[in-house]
């Protein structure tokens, strides 16, 4: 199939790898402590945390990314705080479609890390405990081996998901050839050009086996994850 590709949609796939890999990497550490303090924790706020996490679920993605043009533009006190300190631009930019992707598939993430946790025996490490354990002994030699099938098949269904993010993506950073358009950017662009049906169905197919292949790889990693630990 890839052969049959045009430079121009090779490099659609390229920045789609590249931007949801990079997703789910910045994503990864603030959705483990997020999805701990949901399940683990209690205060005052936890659900007004929870519900926000998981807006971008409920909201049209083309909102999600107006907000985040309003919230991040050079003309806004975050964008040009971004822009003075560290001399970065998100909006219209291959971050920028990182950043929206990455906003998009977070709920995603901290769902399978708090499922994963409510799954952990809690006796195991309250046994580490009383053993002399502290907290971050018993989270990483105890609790996160545990829910790391958990972590896993959350980061391949995030990164399968984010090869398909097209409304934040396009609103906030814009539909720029070899910069941020994505595959489904370059489906929607060859959907609207005269004759463009023969890429389109290309990028279609194309996208349909790369989210059949990203959540086959979750189950299968999952439970062989789970065969080594003996669950």
């Amino acid at each position: 199939m890839l052969h049959s590709l045009t430079p121009a949609e090779l490099d659609a796939l390229r920045l789609s790898l590249v931007i949801a890999l990079r997703s789910v990497a910045f994503s990864l550490p603030l959705a483990v402590l997020v999805g701990y303090l949901l399940a683990r924790s209690r205060f005052p706020g936890t659900l007004a945390l929870d519900a926000l996490v998981h807006l971008p679920l409920v909201l049209p993605p083309v909102a999600v990314g107006y907000l985040l043009l309003v919230g991040l533009d050079s003309r806004s006190a975050a964008g040009s705080w971004l822009q003075a300190h560290f001399g970065v631009e998100l909006p219209f930019t291959e971050g920028g479609a990182t950043l929206a992707t990455a906003v998009m598939t977070f709920p995603l993430l901290v769902r399978a890390i708090r499922l994963a946790l409510d799954s952990v025996d809690r006796g195991l490490e309250a046994a580490a405990r009383t053993l002399g354990a502290g907290p971050l002994d018993r989270f990483v030699s105890i609790t996160l081996p545990l829910m790391l099938p958990g972590i896993l098949a959350g980061l391949l269904t995030a990164f399968a998901a984010g090869l398909g993010q097209f409304g934040a993506v396009i609103t906030f950073a814009a539909n720029v050839p070899g910069v941020t358009r994505t595959l489904p950017l370059a489906l929607y662009t060859a959907i609207q050009e005269p004759g463009g049906e023969a890429a389109a169905m290309r990028l279609a197919v194309l996208s349909i086996a790369l989210g059949l292949v990203g959540l086959v790889l979750a189950e299968l990693l999952a439970r062989r994850v789970y065969r080594l630990l003996g669950r």
